[in-house]
């Protein structure tokens, strides 16, 4: 296992954002992490990444206790995120973002804008590379926003809604732009509400309602979950599907 977050609850003051929830992220994986809105799905990730120090509980992280470690430290060990408000550094081109990140393992100028290019390929964002990053598009900037995790260099990517706010035709190209990080070895944890994206490209599925874990398995399953079900449509919800299936068959 590349990540190991084991019975993390996350208390803000009297409120209990995360209870007792525990996943795992297996190298070479794609695992997904859904939820309806206000489940705790950022919280979780905030904790898995460094910038929440979670109440109890523990992060694991290719076998190393990292739950004190700060977020540019688990940086440095092959840890990057996606965050759910991109936000460009706006002052600088597409390509001065990127190189940004590249930075971290590259500090020679040269290196990291070849290291910046190359990323800048692999998401396709070649044709933007000089123009100001406050002037791309939103599907441009989630591209933006990935690269710039990838420029780091990660052996593990946590993805935070990568997808919202795209078309489905934006969608559908980016899809094979995640399914290319894996080909490449870099392990994947996505926080994603696109059902089409999650079927498509997780291996494993974790749900999230309430801050606790309700299931998790392969995506087919979970999405039958009468507890999922539950979660997402409200108390109840379950049991009138099974009714109108049962009228319609």
């Amino acid at each position: 296992m590349i990540l190991q977050a084991q019975s993390i609850t996350m208390r803000f003051g009297g409120l209990v954002a995360i209870n007792d929830a525990s996943l795992e992220v297996k190298k070479g994986s794609i695992t997904g992490l859904i939820g309806p809105n206000g489940a705790g799905k950022t919280t979780l990730f905030s904790v898995a990444s460094g910038f929440l120090k979670c109440s109890t509980g523990r992060v694991m992280y290719d076998g190393v206790d990292i739950t004190a470690m700060p977020p540019h430290r688990r940086a440095e060990m092959g840890m990057g995120r996606t965050f759910q408000i991109v936000q460009p550094f706006a002052g600088l081109s597409t390509l001065e973002n990127i190189v940004v990140g590249a930075f971290l393992r590259h500090k020679d100028r040269d290196e990291a804008e070849a290291v910046a290019r190359d990323v800048a390929h692999r998401v396709g964002l070649e044709h933007a590379l000089h123009r100001p990053a406050a002037g791309l598009t939103v599907a441009g900037r989630k591209r933006l926003e990935l690269a710039k995790a990838l420029a780091t260099e990660p052996k593990l990517l946590l993805l935070d809604e990568v997808l919202a706010g795209l078309n489905p035709s934006e969608i559908r190209d980016i899809i094979p732009v995640i399914e290319g990080i894996r080909a490449e070895g870099i392990s994947v944890l996505m926080i994603e509400h696109v059902m089409q994206a999650v079927m498509s490209l997780c291996d494993y599925l974790y749900v999230l309602a309430q801050g606790k874990i309700v299931s998790q398995g392969e995506p087919r399953a979970v999405v039958s979950d009468p507890l999922v079900i539950e979660a997402y449509l409200g108390h109840g919800a379950a049991n009138r599907l099974a009714k109108q299936e049962q009228q319609h068959a």
